[in-house]
């Protein structure tokens, strides 16, 4: 049979996920990087799916999902989560396919900018990027640090962290501070991750001032967002300090290339850049000095 793509649905989730880790796995192996990705819950992609259905597409091939893509809209920024292939199967032409499905969201709900994060040494994936008109921008590390050798590097930070279940800012407040970052509001994502029991979610202040936002999970910081870029560096450190609390061996981010300050007080902590990705898009947007992603899904 012919393979079909076709509208993701919600028993369609688990196994598409299933499909990704094992594709992200082949790749990494392959370039020397072991395996990197395991199986978890698929709760931002049913709510995502919930939320628009127009960007979770599948390929189905008599049953089997061979290919996944999922992507979410924000004001006027589409964002592809995910686009990925089996495997054995990555000769058929299905990423062109799945990709043209969810070009068509962003026209539906008209997004003009269009942006995503991959690895930097997917260069195929990256060709098809450039084909549709996405560009690379500049890297995005991933980092991390065991929580001992972190908790030897801590001053008190310059910046406090008030927790968003005592209702220091509202949804109103905190897409404010994504418009001033990202160039567009996030409120339903804050929504979510205020919705999900692992996560903390901070208001950044200095003195009276709330400055930003952040959310720490697993011992894993991100996203965060600051009123301003001279502000990211401290504010890293006060999400640094505050995971350091936790029971996690690891604590771990992703920090934007495009700024400097953030890099930097992560190098100060001790941290280690471990991983390199890639924000690609079709053109500049937002402040990236004043934001740093939670994944490369999320963003």
């Amino acid at each position: 049979m012919a393979i079909v793509c076709r509208p993701a649905r919600m028993e369609d989730l688990k196994q598409a996920d299933e499909m990704v880790v094992a594709s992200i796995n082949e790749l990494t192996e392959r370039r020397g990087f072991g395996r990197m990705a395991s199986s978890r819950p698929q709760d931002f992609q049913a709510f995502s799916l919930a939320d628009d259905p127009e960007g979770l597409w599948v390929a189905d091939d008599d049953g089997e999902i061979v290919g996944f893509a999922w992507s979410w809209v924000c004001g006027e920024l589409w964002f592809l989560a995910q686009l990925f292939v089996a495997p054995d199967r990555q000769s058929d032409g299905i990423g062109n396919q799945l990709i043209s499905k969810t070009f068509a969201q962003a026209d539906m709900r008209g997004a003009s900018i269009k942006a995503l994060i991959t690895f930097t040494f997917n260069n195929v994936s990256q060709g098809l990027y450039i084909r549709h008109g996405l560009f690379p921008r500049f890297p995005i590390y991933m980092v991390s640090v065991p929580r001992d050798r972190l908790a030897s590097r801590l001053a008190e930070p310059r910046l406090r962290l008030e927790s968003l279940a005592d209702r220091t800012a509202g949804l109103d407040e905190l897409g404010l501070i994504d418009v001033v970052a990202l160039g567009v509001s996030r409120a339903k994502h804050h929504r979510y991750l205020l919705s999900d029991g692992t996560t903390g979610g901070y208001t950044i202040h200095s003195d009276s001032e709330c400055v930003g936002y952040v959310y720490i999970s697993d011992g894993h910081i991100g996203p965060l967002a600051v009123r301003r870029p001279d502000l990211v560096g401290s504010a890293l450190a006060a999400a640094l300090s505050r995971a350091a609390k936790s029971d996690f061996p690891t604590i771990s981010a992703f920090i934007s290339g495009a700024s400097e300050p953030a890099l930097k007080a992560a190098i100060d902590h001790g941290v280690h850049l471990t991983f390199p990705m890639l924000l690609m898009s079709n053109r500049p947007f937002g402040d990236w000095a004043s934001y740093l992603p939670r994944n490369p899904g999320f963003m």
